[in-house]
């Protein structure tokens, strides 16, 4: 939980300096310009962390400090509706004083997660420092049914890298998350996965 406080404080420093910025620049003692600021402090406090978080691999300045990023709890790179919902009950964590809620939530969960992390169904792990990418499995590429977001692809990817260092049941439980899109489970989605994998990364 420590490391995640810390994250919050850096970020919420930068926030209130953003602030700071905006009001000597607008003047926040002109009534034009108070409105103005109003309008801007709430885009700064609430926009700061969703479009970090959503364009920046999970990781606002204060995370990636920390070496922590968010993700979906499934493992794929947040998006920007779970984001919007964890950031925003991010005000009933602070209660009822001092980050109650979230406090008393992250030390009961397993997984440190607060109220707005339950609710977006995302999670902060630590985030890899220079990962070390290792080449899909030779698996025969497949082009994938549907198309697929950016996101989309760098998590398939993602999965491939880093399948060699699963379990064979921890493959089949994550490639089964994508039956949606395989249309399969176990063994054969860990195949059909690989192989998409394999597809996006120009393999034959």
């Amino acid at each position: 939980m420590l490391p995640r406080c810390y994250a919050w404080l850096i970020d919420l420093g930068l926030r209130l300096a953003a602030v700071l910025a905006l009001a000597m620049v607008l003047g926040i003692f002109q009534g034009a310009g108070s409105g103005v600021l109003m309008v801007l402090m709430f885009l700064v406090y609430w926009g700061y962390p969703i479009v970090l978080e959503v364009l920046n691999d999970g990781q606002t300045i204060g995370k990636r400090t920390l070496g922590l990023k968010v993700v979906n709890d499934n493992g794929t790179p947040i998006t920007w509706v779970p984001s919007i919902v964890r950031n925003l009950l991010r005000t009933v964590d602070m209660m009822p004083a001092l980050y109650g809620f979230g406090l008393v939530s992250g030390l009961l969960d397993p997984a440190g997660r607060r109220l707005g992390d339950h609710a977006a169904g995302t999670l902060v792990v630590y985030a890899e420092r220079n990962p070390v990418r290792r080449p899909a499995p030779p698996t025969p590429p497949i082009a994938s049914p549907l198309p697929l977001r950016q996101d989309e692809q760098r998590a398939v990817v993602a999965f491939a890298e880093r399948a060699a260092l699963m379990t064979p049941e921890r493959q089949q439980e994550l490639a089964s998350l994508l039956h949606p899109l395989t249309g399969q489970r176990g063994e054969p989605a860990v195949r059909s996965v690989l192989g998409i994998a394999n597809h996006l990364l120009g393999r034959r």
